[in-house]
């Protein structure tokens, strides 16, 4: 029999692409069983009008992340407007644009890819934060290289995303790069921080509101002290 608590930690691995959080930190995951025909895992969102894009962006991701640790693996969602055609999509292994057709607003990998890109610049915006709280300046953030970061989890976080992005994660390779992975341009930190503050300021407040609607919603604790508790 699965161990449950490898398929929260399997899911703890998938993200709410628009705030760059767990799912489990969020909430969304409802029930998790394991029965005779493999895991079933229950997901639900805050409100019943969540992108399908994203909504099934987020199905399938956890659908493959437990897969890798339990096998057969069945994931359904509840309380949404298209729950069923979501679900029979996600069962029958079919692409979000073959399911939606000319609702589809483009293949889920280009959305997950655009993205991650944008929690990396987040990410790295956050690191910056850190490193200026040490005493950077801005100069030291252009010269610094991946081998003059201090240890921290933040940027084990940023340092993880930044090679499954398929950026140079050399010792040697700038810190501050764009999104593509090129360097930043003395002339363009301003506007390059600007533009990942911003990212940064989008990506906390959704997830805020996201917890408040689910909580609303379904009247239940809060979702990041109920998510410790399969930590």
């Amino acid at each position: 029999m699965t161990d449950l608590a490898a398929v929260y930690a399997a899911l703890a691995q998938v993200r709410d692409p628009e705030v760059d959080e767990p799912i489990t930190a969020m909430g969304f995951v409802a029930d998790v069983a394991s029965r005779e025909d493999g895991i079933h895992v229950t997901l639900r969102l805050p409100t019943y009008f969540c992108a399908p894009n994203f909504t099934y962006l987020m199905m399938a991701d956890a659908q493959r992340a437990v897969e890798a640790v339990a096998g057969r693996v069945h994931v359904a969602l509840e309380g949404h407007f298209e729950s069923g055609r979501l679900n029979t999509a996600l069962a029958e292994h079919q692409e979000f644009s073959a399911a939606f057709g000319d609702e589809a607003t483009g293949e889920l990998d280009e959305i997950r890819d655009r993205f991650r890109r944008k929690a990396f610049l987040v990410r790295q915006e956050r690191l910056c934060r850190l490193l200026e709280e040490e005493g950077a300046d801005a100069q030291a953030l252009l010269t610094l290289t991946i081998g003059d970061l201090p240890p921290s989890r933040a940027c084990e976080e940023y340092l993880r995303l930044r090679a499954e992005l398929g950026i140079d994660c050399d010792l040697g390779a700038p810190f501050l790069v764009a999104a593509d992975g090129t360097r930043v341009r003395p002339d363009r930190l301003h506007i390059h921080r600007r533009s990942a503050s911003v990212l940064a300021l989008s990506f906390e407040s959704n997830g805020a509101l996201c917890r408040a609607l689910l909580t609303a919603r379904y009247d239940q604790p809060d979702p990041v002290a109920r998510e410790g508790a399969h930590t």
